[in-house]
């Protein structure tokens, strides 16, 4: 037979292009947070393998000094640790029949596309999120009701259990914090937060009153962001992943980072593709695929190199 055909993979069967394969990237996009401050490794791609390694280099072991004149030259090293991601296929699919597509007033594949990427967005942006919330760096109000004082831990796991809003003075503790041990900042000067937006409330009361942006415009205001907070934090807002629902309910977890958070391992970026149909055609389908993965990326060097702080609570 000739001309397109379902059975053939290039005159048809994966039902996708490079044009559609962007809409749906784009779509996705404005919908991720976590997903949205992953960075992607040029070195993943097909034929690459299913493990990537990266290299971390520590600072030298011993620092430079001041040397007399017949002095010889110091010597020092330095470390090499390696971390990895694994990829991974993920996907989903939405079988119909070909009666339900002829004879239904909606547009029957319209519909499954906009399901499927709500889909995709949820799935993949849960994916990334696993890998933040491996951080080993957690924050907690000292005591578990605090307004004016942090603890931070170091195993990834707090002891006290989260029992006040988080509110403005929190911030900028958190952010001393993120300073003291310098993190670079994810945009080259400002540090980033996702969040809930009930957690974000007595912030964003705030924002509203210090009206943020007005002398550079909007612009520059990425997906999810609801403006600055004090000392140079940008905030995001997501609802993809779950609230993780704390007993008393006053906040919920938020993660505060620099650069070099996690990495996305690309293979095969997400994309729609059509079931070869079955049953003389009647059999149809569309799914969503991709093949990728993400890792964290300083965990391997202990809690010293962490780039992400959480706000947490024990219960």
């Amino acid at each position: 037979m000739a001309g397109q055909v379902w059975a053939t993979n290039e005159l048809g069967g994966y039902m996708y292009s490079d044009t559609l394969s962007n809409i749906l990237r784009m779509a996705l996009q404005p919908l991720m947070r976590f997903r949205q401050h992953c960075f992607i490794d040029p070195a993943i791609g097909k034929n690459k393998g299913a493990i990537h390694h990266w290299n971390i280099y520590s600072k030298v072991a011993t620092g430079g000094r001041a040397l007399s004149e017949n002095e010889a030259m110091p010597e020092t090293n330095f470390t090499i640790s390696q971390g990895s991601l694994t990829i991974t296929e993920f996907g989903n699919s939405v079988p119909f029949t070909e009666k339900l597509d002829n004879l239904s007033e909606q547009p029957v594949t319209v519909v499954i596309h906009q399901v499927l990427k709500d889909d995709a967005n949820d799935t993949l942006e849960s994916a990334a999120h696993e890998q933040w919330d491996d951080t080993l760096l957690t924050v907690t109000p000292a005591s578990g009701t605090s307004e004016t004082a942090i603890t931070v831990e170091v195993t990834g796991t707090p002891t006290a259990t989260n029992n006040v809003a988080m509110g403005n003075s929190h911030v900028k503790l958190i952010v001393d914090e993120m300073k003291e041990r310098n993190l670079p900042a994810f945009d080259g000067s400002n540090y980033g937060c996702i969040g809930r937006p009930a957690t974000f409330r007595p912030i964003k009361d705030d924002l509203e009153a210090l009206s943020m942006y007005t002398d550079r415009g909007y612009g520059d205001i990425m997906n999810g962001e609801i403006g600055r907070s004090y000392d140079g934090v940008r905030f995001f807002e997501q609802t993809s992943v779950d609230s993780e629902g704390w007993s008393n309910a006053k906040s919920d977890a938020a993660y505060f980072f620099g650069a070099d958070t996690v990495c996305e391992g690309v293979a095969v970026p997400e994309e729609i593709r059509g079931k070869i149909p079955t049953d003389y055609g009647r059999a149809r389908g569309v799914a969503w695929y991709s093949l990728n993965g993400f890792g964290i990326v300083h965990n391997q060097t202990g809690a010293v190199q962490n780039r992400i702080l959480k706000w947490a609570s024990a219960a």
